[in-house]
């Protein structure tokens, strides 16, 4: 286990930081598939951006988590990598 994953379960003990935790968690799930995709096809922001007919800047945001995506930027994303789109409520 990783020093942050140490820390982080270290904070998740925290009742108020859980919640704040709890509230952003699909939002960092978005994020991180975001940056496991563009990993995978080794793909910088820039090349990423253009895939996706963006600018390099709205991906650093995204990942970032400075800027919320909406459901026609995921679809746009599953479609340039001929992905489909699973959601499950769990």
């Amino acid at each position: 286990m990783s020093d942050l994953q140490k820390q982080l379960e270290e904070e998740l003990k925290d009742p108020e930081f859980k919640k704040e935790w709890d509230k952003l968690e699909f939002r960092y799930s978005v994020i991180k598939q975001l940056i496991k995709i563009r990993n995978t096809y080794n793909l910088s922001q820039a090349q990423l951006a253009e895939k996706l007919n963006t600018t390099q800047a709205v991906i650093s945001r995204i990942e970032n988590g400075t800027v919320n995506i909406g459901i026609d930027f995921i679809e746009k994303l599953a479609k340039a990598f001929d992905k489909k789109i699973e959601f499950r409520l769990i």
